[in-house]
């Protein structure tokens, strides 16, 4: 299955007006919302984690999104499908992971029910929109620049290190514990007056550069030694490896110059046929990026 077929027959049926971005604007109320699931052994292994590892874990995905759209992180509510081999002490060490990703956030509620063998876990994230600008990937605007913060790599890396029983490698916290740019996006939603792209790096950078690039039909011209990373990892972990949970923005110039910790790497120019340029390798398809599959084996 193919994750971006499917939104389409969906959007095919229901609208388009709430799809596209990872979370939905609700104008009238004045919140974003956004949903994630993770599944055992394909987002996750119960040998590689820990529970307060696995429930901090499952609630920074969901915030990411809710960083990505510019609003402010509210509330979050947990569903968690479980085994019968899950004790109390898993659900306890769980719900203490997930505490300590709230960052003045809420849990106000959720649901426990019971499954066959396999830890399902469903969240939903509401953020408030006062006082901030929110982001859409189709706001990307001829002559702004391409902003990021944070290293690029390094949760794959990490990956690769838990498949091959490295348990204490370097990267292994990157991938069980990543860190949210709060800052960034609070600083870009509250201060900009212009229109915007932005997005999380969940699936991978290259993901993000071409979704933003495609929604807004420009392209994005990437100088690929400006993008942060480790000297020991590749570039394919650099441009795919996905849940880096970094930011990358497109914002005028002049405003991107006075944020603080990030990095310019490339530039939206006019469409020419191609949506991404990586130090001049192009790409014309969403299918031509080597990006991760949400249906294939499971990804840490």
């Amino acid at each position: 299955m193919d994750e971006n077929k499917l939104l389409e027959t969906i959007s095919a049926i229901i609208g388009k007006e709430f799809i596209g971005d990872d979370c939905a604007y609700l104008k009238e109320p004045g919140i974003v919302v956004t949903q994630d699931s993770l599944v055992e052994d394909i987002h996750f292994k119960r040998d590689w984690i820990t529970p307060e590892q696995l429930g901090y874990k499952s609630v920074v995905v969901n915030i990411s999104d809710i960083l990505a759209s510019g609003a402010e992180p509210h509330a979050i509510t947990i569903a968690l499908s479980l085994p019968q081999n899950i004790d109390e002490n898993f659900v306890e060490e769980f719900y203490i992971g997930a505490k300590k990703a709230l960052n003045g956030a809420k849990i106000v509620g959720g649901d426990i029910t019971g499954s066959k063998d396999k830890i399902f876990i469903s969240i939903s994230a509401i953020g408030k929109t006062t006082n901030r600008k929110i982001s859409s990937r189709k706001n990307a605007k001829i002559g702004y620049v391409v902003v990021t913060s944070g290293n690029y790599g390094s949760s794959a890396r990490g990956l690769k290190e838990l498949k091959q029983g490295n348990i204490r490698g370097k990267f292994v916290k990157s991938h069980l514990e990543p860190c949210l740019n709060y800052n960034l996006s609070k600083t870009i939603a509250e201060n900009i007056k212009t229109d915007y792209a932005m997005m999380d790096t969940s699936d991978g950078l290259a993901d993000a550069l071409f979704k933003i690039a495609q929604s807004s039909e420009v392209k994005l011209v990437i100088d690929y030694n400006k993008i942060p990373h480790d000297k020991m990892i590749t570039k394919d972990e650099v441009l795919y490896g996905g849940e880096d949970y970094n930011l990358v923005a497109v914002l005028p110039e002049d405003f991107a110059k006075t944020l603080k910790d990030i990095s310019i790497i490339g530039r939206a120019e006019t469409f020419d046929g191609y949506y991404l340029d990586i130090s001049g390798k192009k790409f014309k398809e969403y299918s031509e990026l080597n990006v991760y599959n949400h249906f294939g084996e499971h990804n840490g």
